[in-house]
């Protein structure tokens, strides 16, 4: 795990606001229409939605996050969701914890 590399990642706010967000999804997303439940995240077009930003801007924040192991995606037919990676990002936490 790279500290620095991750710190970078979180060093914009809507990158941030994606892992809050995605966090509790049920309290800040819509429910699905072919899903119902958040168990694999949340789908790509609902998070660009509440970012208010391009899917090209949207697609390369979550590209970055998934380099860092901070999300997880998973396919459903044509529709990429994400999800946190808990794991990772309690061994961050920890791994901050211990050398700052």
């Amino acid at each position: 795990m790279d500290i620095v590399e991750i710190s970078k990642v979180l060093a914009n706010r809507t990158r941030v606001n994606i892992l809050n967000w995605l966090k509790n999804p049920e309290d800040h997303f819509p429910p699905h229409q072919d899903i119902d439940h958040f168990d694999d995240g949340v789908c790509v077009g609902y998070i660009q939605d509440k970012t208010g930003l391009s899917q090209s801007t949207v697609s390369t924040y979550l590209n970055s996050m998934q380099n860092a192991k901070l999300v997880i995606p998973t396919r459903h037919g044509k529709w990429t969701y994400y999800r946190r990676n808990e794991e990772v990002i309690q061994q961050f936490l920890k791994l901050l914890k211990k050398n700052l």
